[in-house]
């Protein structure tokens, strides 16, 4: 990287979209361990 390259810092929306997207990637997961500990019971 040059001295001259802009700063790597994302625009805000950008920033918003990625958590949103980390947090439904978190729910995803959880929702298939509890399907999985349902269908395991039955």
């Amino acid at each position: 990287m040059l001295w001259s390259d802009p700063e790597n810092e994302p625009p805000e929306e950008l920033r918003d979209t990625q958590e949103m997207l980390r947090r439904l990637g978190v729910l995803m997961a959880l929702a298939m361990v509890v399907a999985m500990i349902v269908i395991g019971v039955r």
